[in-house]
Formats: structure tokens, sequence, C-alpha cells
């Protein structure tokens, strides 16, 4: 789908028409979104300049991603999407400085877009509507991409604040706890961590395309644009060290959830342990008058049926206050 976007905020979505001989000069912002190969022609025809395909988009070299070809700024950021579900995704869209418009290139539907998109269309003035080029416009989008980034960042370190209040609790509340729910906590904390690497690799593209933008004449020779990719700059280190901080908890909660683990089964093999040695005395009692030698006085004795069942039972007593007097159970 080709969705074009003018100064006005107004947008429609063109199809392939070859009576459509070229984009007006009042569209500031050409949105490809999921192109066929005929989508992508028709455009590169209108605006008479190569689009990277899928492939190329995937492409890990920073040389790649960023580069200028005849005038034309090409380059290649990761931004994730599905951050609220179970499997969050990168996806490597494509952003295009031809002349004075920009043209972006996506096979996903990052809610980055979504919104800076819906601005455009209210057009209410409050700094997303009414681009006047399309250096502000890439600066205005990449402005929404990053304050996506520190709400998915801000959601996480929630859900983390909630995964320690239910892992960290009191020994009665703990022995509450359903079978294997630390065990379950692994898998949440590992999802966690999945969408953190996810978030810290889209930070470090991010951070390289600004750095190339910065650069551009096209940025330089517009203040608010300068401006803006300064501000970037600054939110993108900011939010690096903030994922830094939420990756640094995230691994704290695995070890200790792993130390919690590791206690509870120390403690029933502590209680596998104790009532080893607590029936090992009455045994040996057992043991030894279950022999079947024909010299032994107390066979004989009236009394030594219950004499031996006493042994047994205040041998098997002594130990047990003995680890009782010793704080081991």
């Amino acid at each position: 789908m080709i969705r074009a976007y003018r100064k006005d905020g107004k947008a429609e979505v063109i199809g392939v028409d070859p009576a459509y001989a070229k984009f007006t000069d009042d569209i500031v912002w050409i949105d490809l979104i999921s192109p066929s190969r005929e989508e992508e022609l028709f455009v590169e025809a209108r605006l008479g300049i190569p689009l990277p395909t899928r492939e190329e988009l995937k492409d890990i070299e920073p040389s790649s991603r960023l580069y200028v070809e005849n005038g034309t700024v090409y380059m290649a950021g990761s931004l994730i999407y599905r951050a609220e579900t179970d499997l969050p995704l990168l996806t490597d869209i494509a952003f295009i400085l031809h002349e004075d418009r920009l043209i972006t290139i996506r096979y996903a539907e990052p809610k980055s877009f979504a919104l800076f998109s819906a601005g455009l269309l209210r057009g209410n003035g409050n700094g997303n509507g009414h681009c006047r080029s399309g250096a502000t416009l890439v600066c205005r989008l990449l402005e929404t991409v990053v304050d996506r980034t520190a709400e998915v960042l801000e959601m996480l370190a929630t859900r983390l604040d909630d995964l320690s209040i239910t892992v960290f609790v009191d020994r009665k509340a703990a022995k509450r706890r359903p079978p294997h729910f630390l065990e379950d906590k692994l898998l949440t904390i590992a999802r966690h961590h999945q969408l953190v690497s996810k978030v810290r690799d889209s930070l470090v593209s991010l951070s390289r395309l600004v750095a190339f933008l910065q650069a551009q004449p096209a940025i330089r020779r517009d203040e608010e644009a300068v401006e803006l990719c300064s501000l970037l700059s600054r939110d993108l280190n900011s939010l690096g060290e903030h994922a830094a901080f939420v990756a640094n908890n995230i691994t704290f909660m695995l070890d200790a959830s792993l130390g919690l683990i590791n206690v509870e089964q120390n403690a029933i093999i502590k209680i596998f342990s104790i009532a080893s040695v607590v029936f090992l005395p009455p045994t040996l009692v057992a043991s030894i008058y279950g022999m079947n030698f024909q010299l032994m006085p107390e066979l004989q004795w009236q009394f030594g049926y219950p004499l031996a069942l006493v042994g047994m039972l205040v041998s098997a007593i002594v130990p047990f206050l003995f680890f009782r007097w010793k704080g081991w159970l």
C-alpha cells in the first residue's frame, strides 16, 4: 500500500495507475506499507530514485544501512513492535530523504507510526501536524519512535515491579504458593529479558541513524531539525542507560528466583537428610536384635522386646531434640 501525506496533514492512498504522472509538490511523506514489487517500481519511476528491497533492509552492516546516493539520504533503522505480546519483534524500516520529501518503507505496523500518522491527520498543532519539510518530518517521526520506546521501557519496569512483589514474599505467603510457582516465573523473566534485548538493539540502531542524520546538509539547513536531532541524541543516550538499568534488574530477578528455588529444594533435601539420620539409630538397634545368633542373652529376657522398642524410640528422639536445639529444624 502507498499512503501519501500532504503538508496540510491530509492523507490519501495512491494506487498503481500509469496515468498518475508524478507526486505533487505538496506531498511531504510517502509511506510504503508492505509494498509489492509493482508498487515499488511505480514509486521509483515517479521519484527517479531506486528503493531498497526487503532483503537489503536486513543488511546489518552500518555502511549498507546508512548512505547517501546522488543527493538522496538512505537510512535503515530497527524498530520494536508487538511489545505488549509474549513475542516482541524487531522490524527494519527504511527512511529516505529525497529532495524535500520523506519516503518510508516498512513491512510491519509499529505503534509509533500509527501514533505519528494520527497526529498528522489531526493537525492539532502539537508538533506532529503540518510538517513543512521532509527533514522536519523525519525528526518528528523519530521523536515519536523514541517516545514509544521510552513507553515500552516504562511498561517493562512496571512489570518487573509487579513480579518483584509476587516473588519476594514472607515465608508464610511462600508456603501458600502453588507448586512450581517460581519455575513458572522463570519463563516470565525470560520474556522480559527478550523484550529488553530487542529494545537495546533498537536503541543502538536508532543512535547510529540519528548520528548519521545530524551530519546531513538537509538537516543542518533546518534549525528546527538540528534542535530536534540534538534532543533525539540526548534522549537515546538516556534511554540506553535506562535500558541497561532494566536489564540489570532482570538479571537480579533471575538470580534471585534461582536462589529461592535452590533454597526450597535444599529445604526438601534437608528434611529427607534429617529423617534418615533420625531413623538410623533405631534401624541399628533393630538390626542388632534381628541377628539370628544362638547366644544372645537379651533374647531370653522377659522384658527384652519392650526394652528394644524403648531403645529404638529413645535413639530416634535424641537426634531429633538435638537438631531442634541447634535450630536445624
